[in-house]
């Protein structure tokens, strides 16, 4: 039956290393616990499906940052105040699919975490947001925020009338709040998804990608 190499560390460009027959059986005799097929097949899965939603969250959010500044423009050229709501549409739901597999893939590092003592999701979350230096944002908050501005400004220069002005900004004005929300939320998830899972684990039997005992 495939093992885990004793040697490995869960993570970002981690390998599962197949071990053959003969190997396994001297793995065996060195640890109380080894993972089952089904599990390493499920370990496997779950850390390609991180590694490649990671990448469509990025692509995701490139077509769609594309896709909105096509529809701005396009828009632009009518002088009808009201057609600003097409690329705002564009552009929330460009957010919404990037939140979207944000959460995802958040969700799965957490299972990975509890269920697998997944040592990479163990160091990320101990580590944290950096106190200082180079931060990222998973969402791209910061983008979408100034593209909803870029995205007023074509609406002030046809000069609309005091109802379609309220009601484009309040539109605008919605979907910079759902931006607050969503980036708060995501800065709690990890805290909560973790604690939902070891609530869930309980009386359950570790399952540690190191080879180590189970555990109740």
């Amino acid at each position: 039956m495939p093992q885990c190499h004793p040697g490995y560390r869960g993570g970002f460009g981690a390998r599962l290393l197949i071990l053959s027959a003969g190997e396994a059986s001297k793995f065996n005799r060195r640890t109380e616990h080894r993972m089952t097929e089904r599990e390493l097949a499920e370990y496997a899965s779950l850390r390609g499906t991180i590694r490649e939603r990671g990448t469509v969250r990025i692509c995701a959010f490139l077509a769609g940052l594309v896709s909105w500044a096509l529809a701005a423009l396009a828009t632009a050229a009518i002088a009808i105040p009201l057609v600003a709501l097409v690329p705002l549409l564009v552009l929330a739901g460009t957010f919404e699919a990037v939140f979207t597999i944000h959460v995802a893939v958040e969700r799965v590092g957490r299972y990975l975490q509890v269920f697998y003592e997944d040592k990479w999701e163990e160091t990320a979350m101990a580590f944290g947001r950096p106190t200082s230096g180079a931060a990222t944002d998973p969402l791209f908050a910061s983008f979408f925020a100034l593209a909803t501005a870029c995205n007023f400004v074509p609406v002030l220069v046809a000069g609309p009338v005091p109802v379609e002005l309220a009601t484009l900004a309040g539109a605008h004005l919605l979907f910079g709040i759902r931006l607050a929300f969503a980036r708060r939320a995501a800065r709690r998830q990890r805290a909560v998804d973790l604690e939902r899972f070891q609530q869930m684990k309980k009386g359950q039997p570790s399952r540690s990608i190191n080879g180590a005992q189970a555990q109740s």
